[in-house]
């Protein structure tokens, strides 16, 4: 049956427009219930559920379903974290195009009434509907509403009807369920003083007014993981001036939380204030405690010049809450026998909650996901309810599923939908695959990558031609043959969009069948590739470049070191030896022309774990050690993906996936210029190419490290790179690498940029079709969003991997004693780097229940003055190095000074050194 409306609308040019809106009601939709004789020959509906023996319900103890209405399961849908929970029969439900249930609203009806009528309606039939089974049947629905209107017309009219509080206590033999119950509004369960401490939201429509007349600025709220007093908000739009609003103080951070869109109002211009370089972190009492809060506000205000002051404001008013689940512990009351307790998120960034529950006994030393329900203006901390327990702390598993949670890393196994449209085994190359692609099996192909890669992106070949150039060759494996547009598997890759790599495992973008196997591109094996081919002069000119699918036969999988030493080795005169030869020397060549025109080098301390090949513990920790071989690998797939970049803009100028790196604004920059002016040395910042010449003149004889402390700072510097649609963006410019264009094509295994990439250039190439999406920019930049999230989350969780592989490894060593550098000065701390380890962490001078120190701080040097010993940015100190578990929750590498000696503040030198042999002297190790 087919229903419509009819409406007259005025344009803006003045014109009216008739508008027809269409309702089809269907006759042929079953009840959904077993053995209905009535509904047999209808449509198969997804059949209801009957209801597990232990989940009777005191209040209907007969046979039921339950029919949740719209607010509800918007409120509950949270909590139904576990599939299969009571909230999921909503999904069972009876849809509401059907010509039984359909209602008309009423003049003078407002939606939401409409909507409580019509859940009633469908309630109703169900129980009129249900009788036809069978005369003694007792099954009946029930309608669960938190609405006291709703429940009381329900009741009148015959249908039974509870809350979903009365329903789920009812529920006798699961008692746990009650505290996932997420709170009724943001004013139930408030502290009992009633004091208002925030004030109020402003209503959606008075934001949107004062956005639109300039009274607010709307953008994105960022807080701080060093400071829980301060945070950022990342203003939306054009303004360059306004781009970052700086949020100081409790009041003024008013409830908002991080990720949250928020409206702000600027603060008068005598009222801003500069970033705080205090390090705070919400710790200590388990109660509300405003005025700690206030009087740590105080610290936050000092004296500063007028350029470092930033455009402060405060939120006024929420647009929209990104709350998720949150990973964390439980801070049982002192209270004996309370219900009411305060849970510390594992991320710093966000508040602690308060819950409450039964079970905090035995959910003290777990971590647990707990969801924020609201925040009411006269409670310090937001309400929520507990989700789920995770496991103990300190666990492997439970800690690396909380840093996977914590970063929304997906990490299920893939679903059988997936892993259908993999290629059946065993596989092998036929005539159909080898159509528009060329043989360059007899080609000297080799991979070079890190000790134990077995999912191998990329190969290089060199060869000299006849005619006395160079033939140089990047291949790169041909994931797209294999994974097709739009299916489950294409789908699934685009939202996990990477492959994230912990300290002990590896979550796969694309099933192991590809990413270790038919895709990798291991020796000795035939495979498919997609392959960049230059033709080079001795001086590493580009004379012409091809693109072309192939079919390889790599000769050797080498390590970086395996790399090197037959470059080195002078025995070594092979086919492949050479090739890996000719391919150094080029990069040499290549490397040394972007240097030219301004590319960075910059570097980033990273850390290698030896693991014990028994218990998986680290057993050894040290710096990553770079070879040639790493920079030759490096050079050529940069060269591949400009030249892939240059060619997929050219046939798809509106359409290509490109990558880009912005420019930092001048104030990035000020840390490293004080940094570099206390050492009395002079950083240009002005262009890529000044910074460049700055940081490669920035040298001392004396003090060899400085240059890689200088430019581990100027890393700390840049802006983040990411991914953008061409049709969508005017500037396309890479800052770091100093090139015009940049895409990402050579690691489509791990990367799904790369495989949207690869289907461009095998279009413009005439190596495949295209389909739509591939040519709706629109389309590609929503895919260029979820990538640019998912890298950005990735890089998070590999670090917060090796920040608790790290703590393991101290945690059975004791005690270390080490030399370090100064990063970073702050009011009350140091933040050092330990060059052995690649370790950072904080050094603080105030600790509670001990006597403070003189400190005085200069931002303009920068330094910190401590009972007359002063500390500037990149001294040399030595710290004691030691594992704070005092905290389970926040488990922490702890750094005290030992020198230079100050009264008061050192701690005793006399620390053993570390034995980096292992337990029992062990040397069996796993690198990873």
């Amino acid at each position: 049956m087919l229903k419509s409306k009819t409406f007259l609308k005025k344009t803006r040019a003045g014109g009216v427009v008739k508008i027809v809106r269409e309702h089809y009601l269907r006759d042929d939709i079953g009840c959904g219930a077993p053995a209905c004789a009535a509904c047999d020959g209808a449509h198969a509906a997804p059949a209801l559920e009957s209801q597990p023996g232990d989940q009777a319900s005191s209040l209907c103890p007969w046979p039921h379903y339950l029919l949740p209405d719209t607010n509800v399961l918007l409120h509950q849908i949270i909590s139904a974290w576990k599939p299969g929970t009571w909230a999921s029969v909503a999904s069972r439900l009876r849809p509401p195009g059907s010509l039984e249930t359909y209602i008309e609203q009423e003049q003078g009806e407002n939606a939401n009434d409409r909507n409580d009528r019509a859940i009633r309606v469908a309630a109703k039939w169900y129980n009129e509907h249900l009788k036809k089974i069978s005369a003694e049947s007792q099954l009946q629905v029930i309608l669960i509403t938190n609405d006291k209107k709703n429940k009381e017309k329900a009741v009148e009219e015959g249908i039974p009807a509870f809350t979903c509080e009365e329903y789920v206590k009812s529920l006798t033999a699961n008692p746990e369920l009650i505290d996932r119950l997420a709170c009724l509004s943001e004013e139930t369960n408030e502290i009992e003083s009633g004091k208002i401490i925030f004030s109020e939201h402003l209503p959606l429509s008075k934001l949107q007014q004062g956005i639109k007349s300039g009274s607010y600025l709307q953008g994105t709220f960022r807080a701080s993981r060093e400071n829980y007093l301060e945070a950022t908000v990342w203003i939306h739009g054009d303004k360059e001036d306004e781009k970052e609003i700086l949020i100081q103080g409790l009041k003024h951070l008013n409830r908002a939380i991080h990720e949250d869109i928020v409206a702000v109002e600027l603060l008068p211009r005598s009222q801003w204030v500069a970033p705080s370089s205090v390090v705070l972190h919400d710790e200590g009492p388990t109660e509300d405690d405003v005025e700690r809060d206030e009087e740590r506000e105080l610290m936050l205000k000092t004296a500063v010049s007028e350029k470092m002051l930033r455009a402060t404001g405060r939120v006024v008013g929420i647009i929209k809450r990104n709350w998720r689940p949150y990973c964390g512990m439980l801070s049982k009351s002192d209270i004996k026998e309370s219900r009411r307790h305060l849970f510390t998120p594992a991320d710093k960034r966000i508040p602690r909650i308060r819950i409450e529950t039964r079970q905090a006994s035995a959910l003290e030393g777990r971590r647990i996901i707990v969801a924020i329900d609201g925040w009411p203006r006269n409670s310090r901390y937001p309400n929520g309810h507990f989700v789920k327990n995770l496991g103990d702390v300190g666990e492997k598993e439970t800690e690396t599923e909380v840093l996977l949670l914590e970063h929304d890393v997906p990490h299920q196994p893939f679903s059988q939908a997936v892993l259908s449209f993999l290629p059946k085994m065993p596989w092998s190359i036929t005539e159909k695959d080898m159509k528009n692609r060329e043989d360059l099996r007899h080609l000297c192909v080799c991979s070079v990558d890190p000790p134990g890669c077995t999912d191998i992106d990329d190969a290089l070949h060199c060869r000299e031609l006849s005619n006395g150039n160079l033939e140089v060759g990047v291949h790169i494996a041909d994931v797209s043959h294999f994974i097709r547009p739009g299916n489950a598997l294409d789908q699934e890759s685009a939202r996990r969009g990477t492959t994230v790599y912990l300290c002990e495992k590896r979550i796969d973008m694309v099933p192991e069948l590809l990413s270790s196997n038919l895709c990798s591109l291991r020796s000795n094996v035939d495979r498919l590739a997609f392959s960049c081919i230059w033709e080079m002069n001795h001086n590493a000119e580009i004379l012409k470049t091809r693109f072309t699918k192939s079919v390889i036969n790599s000769k050797a999988s080498l390590t970086y070191a395996e790399a090197q030493m037959r470059i080195d080795s002078a025995a070594m005169n092979d086919d492949i030896t050479t090739s890996l030869r000719g391919l150094n020397k080029l990069a040499k060549i290549l490397k040394k022309g972007r240097i030219e025109k301004g590319a960075l080098t910059l570097s980033s301390p990273e850390v290698r774990f030896h693991m014990d090949s028994e218990t998986h513990d680290p057993i050894d920790l040290q710096t990553k050690e770079l070879r040639e071989t790493n920079s030759m690998v490096e050079e050529f797939m940069l060269l591949a993906n400009i030249s892939v970049a240059k060619k997929i803009h050219e046939e798809f100028s509106e359409h290509a996936l490109l990558r880009k790196h912005p420019a930092p604004p001048p104030s990035n920059y000020e840390i490293l210029v004080k940094a570099a002016k206390s050492k009395n040395l002079e950083i240009k910042t002005d262009t890529a190419k000044s910074l460049a010449d700055s940081l490669d003149r920035a040298d001392s004889p004396d003090f060899p490290y400085l240059n890689t402390l200088l430019r581990i700072l100027a890393t700390r510097c840049m802006m983040q790179a990411v991914y953008f649609c061409s049709g969508m963006d005017n500037d396309f410019h890479h800052y770091g690498l100093a090139s015009p264009i940049y895409t990402h094509f050579t690691s489509p295994i791990r990367r799904y940029a790369d495989i949207i990439v690869h289907r461009l250039l095998a279009v413009a190439i005439g190596a495949d079709c295209t389909y739509p999406e591939l040519t709706d920019k629109h389309k590609l930049s929503d895919i260029c969003k979820n990538l640019n999230f998912r890298h950005k989350m990735a890089q998070y969780a590999q670090r917060a991997s090796v920040a608790f592989h790290t703590q393991l490894f101290f945690k059975s060593k004791g005690i270390v004693s080490e030399e370090a550098y100064i990063l970073f000065v702050r009011k009350n701390a140091i933040v050092v780097l330990i060059p052995k380890y690649g370790l950072e962490g904080t050094v603080f001078f105030e600790e509670k229940d001990k006597p403070k120190p003189r400190l005085t701080y200069d931002d303009e040097i920068p330094s910190l003055r401590i009972e007359g010993t002063v500390f500037h940015v990149f001294d040399k100190v030595k710290v004691k190095i030691t594992l704070d578990s005092s905290n389970l929750q926040h488990q922490k590498i702890r750094m005290a000074l030992v020198e230079p000696q100050i009264p008061g503040i050192n701690i005793p030198p006399d620390v053993s050194d570390m034995d980096l042999s292992g337990p029992g002297g062990k040397k069996r190790k796993l690198e990873k």
